[in-house]
């Protein structure tokens, strides 16, 4: 069982930054790929990053590409999504979510609000 709980989210203007946290319960949290996915108003949930369990291979949607980083630190049980160049698109509920290396998505964070202001 893995318990995430997402922080960092809130207003900024366009062109400015915010850094999301997903704080993770659980020993083999180290184990886990993790991901970041976001939900806009009247839209499916899409799929924003994922990093592997070590830390070492990283991918992004193409609309975040070289904005957006991901990155982990296992000894804190944390995921990290650096936000730069934020767009008012951006504009989502943010959420964090974990796999094994096989399997699907399962244990969900409860999400944090991004408004990104024009």
């Amino acid at each position: 069982q893995v318990q995430l709980v997402e922080s960092g989210g809130g207003l900024v203007q366009a062109g400015g930054s915010l850094r999301l946290s997903c704080a993770a319960s659980g020993r083999a949290f180290s184990t886990y790929h993790v991901g970041w996915f976001r939900q806009a108003p009247g839209k499916e949930r899409e799929f924003v990053a994922a990093i592997n369990w070590s830390g070492g291979s990283t991918s992004y949607a193409d609309s975040v590409k070289g904005r957006f980083t991901i990155s982990r630190d296992n000894a804190k049980n944390t995921v990290y999504l650096q936000m730069n160049s934020l767009k008012p698109e951006d504009t989502a509920v943010y959420y964090c979510a974990t796999r094994t290396v096989v399997g699907p998505y399962n244990y969900w964070g409860q999400g944090t609000q991004v408004t990104v202001s024009s």
